[in-house]
């Protein structure tokens, strides 16, 4: 629960209104497991994405956000992203790419 809040905290502070802008909702805080210290997923309903967010973190600190569409399906993953990048690799939900 306490890596979900971090991770909620952190997308807060890059962008106040950015998980209102992904249409984000449906929040559930992932457990500790041997591969990743625990993580968040939520529901998007973006322009360009609609389905499940995963933000894992991983012993090494690093973030690996995975986008699984309605059919259970996994669309995009991207790994080793840092706090800072949250914001930008999520925005592939509007139809943004992150740089």
């Amino acid at each position: 629960m306490e890596i979900a809040e971090i991770i909620l905290g952190q997308i807060k502070y890059l962008d106040k209104m950015a998980l209102l802008a992904w249409g984000a909702k449906s929040f559930v805080a992932l457990p500790k497991s041997k591969d990743v210290q625990g993580g968040l997923r939520f529901k998007v309903n973006g322009l360009r994405f609609q389905g499940w967010v995963t933000i894992e973190l991983t012993y090494l600190d690093e973030y690996t956000i995975s986008f699984i569409n309605e059919d259970v399906e996994m669309v995009k993953v991207s790994h080793g992203i840092y706090c800072d990048m949250l914001v930008d690799v999520i925005d592939y939900v509007e139809g943004k790419d992150a740089a």
